[in-house]
Formats: structure tokens, sequence, C-alpha cells
């Protein structure tokens, strides 16, 4: 795995009220990652990226939702999401600002 494949794989955290609970209970942070990525390489670009250990990736692959608009019907893209459990005592804070 190349490191410049490393920094596209993480597409973005996902900020919802499952992913926080997720977060509260068990150490999980939740990411946005590219369709095409495995668990190791989602392991090592979060432990590149943001200098923490990792115990434990869970992938889910999410469907896209069919909507209906007045065009007719369109579907929104499937994506993946990965559940990250960090070690004991490490932590990812989205919240600081520079």
């Amino acid at each position: 795995m190349s490191q410049e494949r490393l920094y596209k794989v993480l597409l973005g955290p996902v900020i919802s009220e499952k992913a926080a609970i997720a977060g509260d209970v068990a150490n999980n942070v939740v990411f946005k990652v590219t369709t095409d990525s495995n668990k190791s390489e989602i392991k090592a670009a979060v432990e590149l990226l943001f200098d923490v250990k990792v115990d434990d990736v869970r992938v889910m692959n999410v469907k896209g939702k069919t909507k209906r608009t007045r065009y007719g019907i369109g579907k929104r893209s499937d994506w993946k999401k990965a559940y990250i459990r960090l070690a004991e005592g490490q932590e990812i804070d989205f919240s600081v600002a520079e």
C-alpha cells in the first residue's frame, strides 16, 4: 500500500446520532470510505493520519436510496462506511479547529 493510496481511502467522518452513541459506548469512530477499500487499508490509513492504535475494523456497504422526483425515479449512490474501534485510551477529536 502506498502512502498516496492511504491518504485517499478515508473520505470523511460520519456525524450522526448512531455514530455518537457508538463512540460513547464502545470507543468507535465511524468514517465514510472509498468503495474499493478493504479493512487493512482502512486500518493503516487511520493509524497513519491520526496517530492512534486501531483494535478492530468493521465495514458496511450502504445501499443508496431510491427517490422519486417529478422527473421519474432516481437513485443515490451506494457508499461504504467503516466502524473503527480504537485501542484503550486512544481517541480522535473532530471538534478541534485550527
